[in-house]
């Protein structure tokens, strides 16, 4: 809740979470279904009810920074998901899905549509199925393209047809593939590791794919950027935002380059 406030504060326009259920069926936000790397505790969210969730600790390591850790925060609970509705009402929130439980769908369904939220909101996972079932549970909140509809996504946009396709999805949310040189060092990368990581590269970041999907309507988001370089090259492309663990090194940039928020 610390680093959502800060980022709020800095005037970031979306949240970025995950959600999970707990035993007695509460919605928390938490990216691991395991406990121990954010508590140090080896159970699993969906065995405890949320009253016996233990705290954060107090260190907790940057995914997607080399060598980097996080402090801070007074507040160490894992958090209700209606606990960000409620701190952040006019913030919209994009809420990743992550396990094949309808429960939890129609949950978090009836809390966006409770907290009058459907327009705040865009909700989906990297699984087909669970996309799937988001949008035929609420079709009015709008979903991200899973793993599979970016591959068929692909396939259109390289044979030329993606022009005469409909699109049900309103977000495409990928990598930047070349970023994980930057997270685990290109002496630690295999040669094989190398060339997907730049074919991906190559495949994914297309000037052209993301000038057509914003012309659609279709926003895009690139993930998870963390400097300079990577900022600047992911609004060439034309992305409409990025995904970033530092608020204030993507506002510092946003602000010196004069970009201005799309509106």
């Amino acid at each position: 809740m610390a680093a959502f406030k800060h980022a709020v504060d800095l005037g970031t326009d979306m949240l970025e979470l995950d959600c999970h259920l707990t035993k007695d069926e509460q919605v928390v936000v938490s990216h691991d279904a395991s406990l121990l790397r954010a508590s140090g505790i080896n159970a699993h969210i969906s065995d405890m009810t949320y009253a016996e969730l233990p705290p954060y600790l107090c260190k907790l390591g940057v995914t997607f920074q080399r060598e980097c850790f996080c402090e801070g925060g007074e507040d160490k609970r894992i958090p209700l998901l209606k606990d960000v509705f409620e701190a952040f009402p006019h913030t919209p929130v994009n809420i990743d899905i992550k396990v094949n439980d309808d429960r939890l769908i129609k949950k978090v369904s009836e809390m966006v549509v409770n907290y009058d939220r459907e327009n705040l909101t865009v909700w989906g996972n990297a699984s087909n199925k669970i996309v799937n079932k988001c949008y035929t549970e609420n079709p009015r909140i709008p979903v991200l393209f899973s793993l599979f509809r970016v591959l068929q996504l692909l396939g259109l946009f390289y044979t030329g047809l993606l022009p005469f396709v409909p699109l049900k999805e309103q977000f495409l949310e990928i990598p930047m593939p070349s970023i994980i040189t930057k997270i685990k060092g290109p002496d630690r990368l295999t040669r094989s590791q190398r060339l997907i990581a730049w074919l991906a590269d190559t495949l994914l970041m297309r000037k052209t794919l993301f000038q057509h999907l914003t012309a659609r309507g279709i926003q895009v988001y690139i993930w998870v950027l963390n400097d300079e370089e990577d900022f600047q090259r992911a609004f060439d492309l034309g992305a409409t935002g990025v995904m970033t663990d530092f608020p204030t090194r993507l506002k510092e940039f946003l602000d010196l380059n004069g970009i201005s928020k799309p509106r």
